[in-house]
């Protein structure tokens, strides 16, 4: 028989009633649940006396449930670690799930527990985990449901994983709209496109008390510069954004969904017929997407052009070669970055 065994020690052996060694032991087992055949590892404890494997009570309940989770593995079905790995990811109990769901208090219980979910259960357990948006609207539903502590506790966590669910979807939106231009280093200067670089070099922008008044125009000419800057110095750019020649300047591709990404400090204002978007970040910050040399960069870009009103960084990116130069709406080649102005 082959087993593995994973712990030895001495005690009472409730198989031959002797004390000696006896070992915890992992087997492969087969069973057949709801007409189907399993096979799962169990854990035994082994007699070398009378050569026999036993189990104790907790043995029992512990390969119940590894025999359960292997024929919900076969059928597709959420384990019993997986939906506890649900309740975790939201920091909800048992109790509360069950009630923004409308179940019975216990299902949640025994689904962790001993009970295969079917598969409706099953399917409204997956939408839990894959779309907090969702969990929200539940939570609200179940507000008058659920203790103030509870509720604030739940929502902090679905809020913050919404949030990130929407960062991710965001993120893989602009890297799908810069595939194009990745086998040209004259549109993107060399670098691939980082994403985190990007929301660090808006937050040291923002960050910096050298930059005064920072919209979204003025933000926009200030990251070509860097980039234009960078690929000038050392031959790569910082964040490997693609740039477009709009009217007021440089602009990069995917400009109103980067404002969107998480951690880019940006506050709409509303300017009656119209918003702007006025970034600004104080207190302590990390950045940690930036390297020495790119800060530095960043700094001779903040030093030349940071107090600079958002019409006379218009004017002066207007008289870059590589502005003059370029098409209206077409990219602004890097080789330009030769006769920058800074």
């Amino acid at each position: 028989m082959d087993m593995k065994i994973i712990k030895s020690k001495k005690r009472l052996c409730t198989c031959c009633m002797e004390e000696h060694e006896v070992k915890t032991v992992l087997v492969m087992d087969h069973a057949t649940f709801k007409n189907t055949g399993v096979d799962y590892e169990a854990s035994y404890l082994f007699c070398d006396l009378a050569e026999e494997l036993f189990m104790d009570e907790q043995q029992m309940q512990d390969n119940d449930l590894r025999m359960k989770d292997s024929y919900r593995e076969k059928e597709g079905l959420l384990t019993s670690a997986q939906i506890s790995g649900i309740r975790a990811k939201y920091g909800i109990s048992q109790s509360d799930l069950c009630v923004l769901l409308g179940w019975g208090g216990k299902t949640i219980t025994r689904y962790e527990s001993h009970q295969v979910q079917d598969k409706a259960h099953d399917t409204i357990l997956k939408k839990i985990d894959q779309d907090p948006e969702w969990f929200l609207s539940l939570l609200n539903e179940a507000k008058n449901s659920l203790s103030v502590e509870s509720f604030q506790k739940y929502l902090e966590a679905a809020t913050s994983l919404y949030e990130e669910d929407q960062d991710a979807y965001l993120r893989k939106a602009i890297e799908a709209s810069y595939a194009r231009f990745q086998g040209n280093q004259m549109f993107h200067g060399n670098t691939v496109l980082s994403l985190d670089k990007v929301v660090d070099v808006i937050k040291y922008y923002a960050s910096s008390i050298k930059v005064t008044s920072l919209y979204k125009v003025k933000l926009m000419k200030l990251m070509w510069y860097a980039d234009a800057l960078a690929y000038k110095r050392r031959g790569y750019a910082i964040t490997g954004l693609v740039y477009q020649a709009l009217p007021m300047g440089a602009v990069p591709v995917g400009h109103n969904s980067i404002i969107d990404l998480k951690d880019v400090p940006c506050e709409e204002v509303d300017m009656g017929e119209t918003n702007a978007y006025h970034f600004s970040l104080s207190g302590e910050q990390s950045f940690p997407a930036l390297t020495k040399d790119d800060k530095a960069i960043l700094d001779i870009v903040i030093e030349k052009l940071g107090k600079m009103s958002k019409n006379d960084i218009i004017n002066f990116m207007h008289k870059e070669q590589a502005y003059v130069e370029t098409a209206p709406r077409d990219v602004i080649q890097f080789k330009y970055a030769e006769s920058l102005q800074i």
